[in-house]
């Protein structure tokens, strides 16, 4: 078949096709988190160190002043010597 300019042209549809073009739109969805907040409390040792002090008084004899003793064969005192040498 050879194409003749004097023929009539002739329309012919076909089935109409389905496109589909997508558009999306935010929706606001809440979505819910259950948080639940335990508090643990642990005993922990924490040293605390106390000291105690106690003080007595004692009573001490002065060492530069000496008893004399008697002369029942004990020795003399330093200032009885003194007086026998000189």
């Amino acid at each position: 078949m050879a194409f003749c300019p004097d023929c009539p042209t002739q329309t012919v549809f076909d089935p109409p096709v389905t496109m589909y073009e997508n558009h999306y739109h935010p929706q606001l969805v809440e979505v819910i988190h259950p948080i639940e907040i335990i508090n643990q409390h642990h005993c922990v040792p924490h040293y605390q160190h106390i000291y105690t002090a106690t003080s007595k008084d004692v009573m001490c004899t002065v060492s530069s002043v000496k008893r004399k003793k008697n002369r029942s064969g004990k020795k003399a005192s330093i200032s009885q010597r003194k007086s026998k040498r000189g």
